[in-house]
């Protein structure tokens, strides 16, 4: 498998003045090739390939306006060729949106693939550079005399912190021993998540706490004239601060999805569609802040590393709505409604813990069916069932009364 180890690095006046250059090369030949894709598709009818587009890089470096593309490395030159070709599949596969003209405010970026850089004994060299590049090393159980990249990313963020990460092919690593416990986990807003065991994990609101630095830094960038100094001072601080927010919520969703994948064999969750729910204006800075999706990424790849199985519901399943002890169905439950009485046993629940139940119980109703563990196709495909008649069991829901 491939791994990444990605570390802060240090580069000196003139390796940062070498990749500053790289970088604004980089978008400059991301953008013109972009450009001239859209132009020929909608002028010519035809679409680009990466020969195509390779050759239409060389003719830039060949154009007298653009000769300055020869001053840095051409292998990070070739891989934005590459990576664009990449994108453009996916959007045609129906897998990402079109791909958007990089700004050179945001987040820059380069990558050298073996013929761009030299790594000897823990020591980087990067192409156009004599001196090698400094950077932190964070893995203390791992010599980094000892590793063998394929690729390496030199990055910088908007607020100034450059990083680099080594893309490094690793043994498949040693699955976890089995746990004996499987849980539901019931995504949301008031708490983070809450488990089908009855543990609430709050929602740290990352966005909420820093709020007041964040409207004071914007304030502050919004009154500085366009251009000067000043206004580039500002937008780094409002890039740090939102960096902080992002490592923030980053560090948490890593130890919670770490944590239900070491302690259960089988985790069960929704098929949320969080593209559609930040549509609702009074909830979307919430349910934003609060990182579902990359929640559910981390737990895909990390149930898939140490072997554990992740069964995946369907969005429309009403677990809230469904009695966990009778599995009566009622006919509609509000939002403000935190815990209601099961009229055909009357049993108390609390909303989240009993829509964690059901999610459980769907699960596990999938896998004994013997269908797919986890899809990482369309969200609307859905597990075969058994067709034959079965008896009602507890946990799934029932229509009451003839509806």
């Amino acid at each position: 498998m491939r791994t990444a180890h990605k570390c802060r690095a240090y580069p000196d006046l003139e390796q940062a003045s070498v990749l500053n250059r790289t970088f604004g090369c980089v978008r400059v030949v991301w953008n013109r090739t972009l450009a001239w894709r859209h132009a020929r598709y909608h002028g010519e009818q035809a679409r680009t390939n990466f020969t195509q587009a390779n050759a239409y890089l060389t003719a830039m470096k060949a154009s007298e306006d653009l000769g300055w593309l020869n001053e840095v490395s051409s292998v990070p030159l070739q891989q934005a060729i590459r990576h664009q070709q990449v994108a453009f599949g996916n959007f045609l596969a129906g897998r990402a949106r079109y791909p958007r003209y990089k700004c050179r405010n945001g987040r820059q970026s380069a990558e050298y693939t073996r013929s761009g850089f030299r790594y000897r004994d823990g020591r980087l060299f990067l192409a156009k550079m004599s001196t090698p590049l400094e950077f932190t090393w964070s893995w203390p159980d791992i010599d980094p005399a000892s590793i063998d990249p394929t690729t390496v990313t030199v990055s910088r963020d908007p607020c100034g912190r450059w990083y680099v990460s080594f893309a490094v092919d690793v043994a498949d690593p040693v699955q976890l021993p089995a746990a004996g416990t499987v849980v539901g986990v019931d995504l949301g807003i008031t708490y983070f998540a809450v488990t089908s065991d009855g543990e609430k994990i709050p929602n740290p609101r990352r966005v909420e706490r820093r709020a007041r630095n964040l409207v004071r830094y914007q304030r502050r960038l919004a009154r500085c004239r366009k251009g000067s100094a000043n206004r580039a001072k500002a937008r780094a601080k409002v890039a740090r601060a939102h960096r902080k927010v992002r490592a923030s919520r980053a560090d948490f969703l890593h130890r919670t999805s770490a944590r239900l994948v070491r302690e259960n064999d089988v985790i069960v969750i929704e098929d949320l569609a969080v593209k559609n729910m930040v549509r609702n204006r009074s909830l979307a800075k919430a349910i934003s802040d609060c990182g579902w999706g990359e929640f559910r990424r981390q737990i895909e790849y990390k149930a898939a590393t140490a072997g554990r199985h992740l069964v995946v519901i369907d969005r429309w399943y009403p677990s809230s709505k469904t009695c966990s002890a009778c599995g009566h169905l009622l006919a509609s439950l509000g939002l403000s409604t935190r815990h209601w009485t099961c009229p055909g046993c009357r049993t108390l629940h609390d909303r989240d813990v009993n829509a964690a139940k059901n999610i459980l119980a769907a699960g596990l109703a999938v896998t004994a069916c013997g269908g797919d563990v986890r899809h990482s196709g369309s969200p609307r495909m859905r597990s075969p069932v058994k067709q034959e008649p079965r008896p009602v069991r507890t946990g799934l829901p029932v229509l009451q009364g003839g509806e």
